[in-house]
Parts: C-alpha cells; sequence; structure tokens
C-alpha cells in the first residue's frame, strides 16, 4: 500500500504542522540530491550578478515592490 496522508495520519496535523513537515522533507531531499543549475540559467545568474556588481542599488526591496503592486489592484 502506498504512502498517503491519510496512511501516514499527516491529514490530521494542523497546516502550520504540515507545513513545517513540508520543509522538513525538502530539506532532506535537498540535503542528499544536489541541484545543479542548467548552463543558461548559470549564465543569466552571472550576468545578473555582473550587473548588480556594477549597479548595486538599481533594484528595490520586495516590500517596495509589494506596495508598488498592491496599489496597482
Amino acid at each position: 500500500m502506498p504512502a498517503t496522508m491519510k496512511t501516514l495520519g499527516i491529514d490530521r496535523l494542523t497546516v502550520e504542522e504540515r507545513l513545517s513537515l513540508v520543509e522538513e522533507i525538502w530539506d532532506s531531499i535537498a540535503s542528499e540530491t544536489p541541484y545543479t543549475l542548467p548552463e543558461h540559467q548559470q549564465q543569466d545568474l552571472q550576468r545578473r550578478m555582473a550587473n548588480h556588481a556594477v549597479h548595486p542599488n538599481a533594484g528595490s526591496p520586495w516590500e517596495e515592490v509589494q506596495a508598488r503592486l498592491e496599489a496597482q489592484l
């Protein structure tokens, strides 16, 4: 029988407990499975990091971006 939320009792956990469990499961997967970005994403990341080094104040903090987006709604 496959493991399910019901057979493992996960369905009886609170949302907070389930979120904590998801985080723990995700961390265990990440620690066992190294992930390498595809070449095109590595290049994009390097380009963005170089751009940030040249223009460190060009971005906006998340709080400002979120406030602008919420003001548009």
